[in-house]
């Protein structure tokens, strides 16, 4: 079982292929805690896609990271979809911030976003474009653009589910953080493609 794993995963790499059996979502609506649920804007929308998909997608995103990091293209306060990185570091790091600032008599501000269906308005081509910016591998940028293209998505309610239609835009939500990083690595520079 494993070498048969191993060999699937192996392959993808030699052919720069995400197989499309891997590639459509299966999108089951979850209703937000508290909304009223006759809003359909009120269900967050959690793509459930291929277990042997989302365990490739971590090695994926391992070359992409080695190439990103070898090359300093992360920042340093990049703490997301990095191993020995978590959310606890970086606001270990922001409280630090704060209270230098505070003991300095320093007035200290904070933005937080959260872009609404972030992952659903992310134009595929336009993040082709920004990583052949960064210079990764060609194979790698062969592969994603593989993993990005040709995605489809169902609905599902309870036992009952559509048919399969073509995503024209966006990354799966329920993908694992392949699809988190690229979302990060199209909001860092917005304007540049």
């Amino acid at each position: 079982m494993v070498f048969a794993l191993t060999e699937i995963i192996n392959n993808v790499f030699i052919f720069n292929y995400f197989p499309n059996a891997w590639k459509t979502a299966v999108v089951v609506p979850i209703l937000k805690p508290g909304k009223d649920p006759t809003i359909p804007d009120n269900y967050r929308p959690i793509s459930l896609l291929s277990i042997l998909g989302k365990i490739t997608e971590n090695f994926i995103l391992d070359k992409l990271n080695e190439h990103l990091i070898g090359n300093k293209i992360l920042c340093p306060e990049q703490f997301g979809f990095r191993k020995s990185l978590t959310t606890s570091h970086q606001l270990l790091r922001v409280v630090e911030y704060i209270k230098k600032g505070f003991d300095r008599g320093e007035c200290t501000a904070a933005v937080f976003l959260d872009i609404q269906k972030a992952f659903d308005r992310v134009w595929k081509q336009g993040l082709i474009h920004k990583l052949i910016m960064y210079k990764p591998p060609p194979n790698l940028v062969q592969l994603l653009n593989s993993y990005l293209d040709d995605r489809k998505f169902a609905f599902r309610i309870g036992n009952s589910s559509s048919e399969s239609k073509t995503m024209k835009a966006g990354i799966p939500q329920g993908g694992g953080d392949l699809a988190r990083s690229l979302l990060h690595l199209r909001k860092r520079h917005p304007y540049d493609a």
